[in-house]
């Protein structure tokens, strides 16, 4: 458990040689550090991960009274926090980055603020930050959000539809139910957050986080968040630096192809 002063005890799971170079992995929102499972012990095997509990959502990082997130901004300051207790830099004064889904947001944004920090960076299907999301989602997103204690079939219907590849293997499927089982537990057991919307950087942010911070950028062929392809081709007409890979996937691209992940991450890190 570490110390943010301002928004309360952050929970981080630590693994890897003490040696290792610095790697920080930020999940989703409604994930956990243990979202990274398919893929830790791979990372693990070259880097001293940290994998880290949003402060203020599930897991088991503690929010404190009047400590909650509220836009954007206080996101990039908790990690700030967070990276000052643990001073997990390299010899360099730098460390890696890999972040996933809304993770993969604040990563950006915290990117933009504090390049000098970051070795490399890797955004895995990013919430927003390259695209505005559907407006299919945002409905979705809003009518299943509004749930006060959610049954297990809206869950199951919501969370299927979120990862149409996942479901569709037996092996896989079975982390998604297990997700299904994990929100309803959440928001019956969580108290309801505000939760602060994601939103898209400018054609001047990605640019200058691209000249500043070598990127990875990682998205699934059937991620429903937005366009794989309109993604890819915006990022190389405003930030050719950045490296994008597609892949046939869904957003859960460490669940249905965590070999792949794996192949790119460790690459791009070395």
């Amino acid at each position: 458990m570490v110390r943010t002063p301002t928004f309360g005890d952050t929970f981080v799971r630590v693994q890897g040689p003490p040696s290792g170079p610095p790697l920080l992995l930020l999940p989703g929102d409604s994930e956990s550090s243990l979202s990274w499972i398919p893929v830790i012990e791979a990372f693990a095997s070259r880097h001293r991960v940290y994998a880290v509990d949003h402060i203020y959502d599930i897991g088991r990082s503690i929010c404190r009274r009047g400590g909650e997130p509220r836009r954007p901004d206080d996101f990039v300051r908790w990690l700030d926090e967070l990276l000052d207790q643990l001073q997990l830099y390299d010899d360099d004064g730098r460390l890696s980055i890999v972040a996933h889904s809304y993770g993969g947001w604040m990563a950006a944004l915290y990117a933009l603020k504090f390049p000098e920090r970051l070795a490399k960076l890797v955004l895995i299907s990013p919430c927003a930050t390259v695209l505005h999301a559907p407006p299919g989602l945002l409905v979705r997103a809003v009518l299943y959000g509004t749930v006060p204690c959610c049954r297990r079939p809206i869950a199951r219907r919501y969370l299927y539809w979120y990862a149409p590849d996942s479901v569709r293997r037996d092996e896989t499927r079975v982390i998604i139910d297990e997700m299904v089982d994990e929100d309803i537990i959440a928001k019956r057991c969580y108290r309801r957050r505000r939760f602060v919307l994601p939103t898209v950087l400018s054609d001047e942010d990605w640019h200058r986080l691209s000249l500043a911070v070598p990127t990875l950028y990682l998205i699934g062929r059937n991620d429903v968040s937005y366009s794989a392809e309109r993604a890819v081709q915006r990022l190389s007409a405003v930030a050719p630096r950045v490296k994008t890979e597609i892949t046939d996937g869904d957003h859960h691209l460490t669940i249905v192809e965590p070999e792949w992940v794996i192949r790119q991450v460790l690459g791009f890190l070395a």
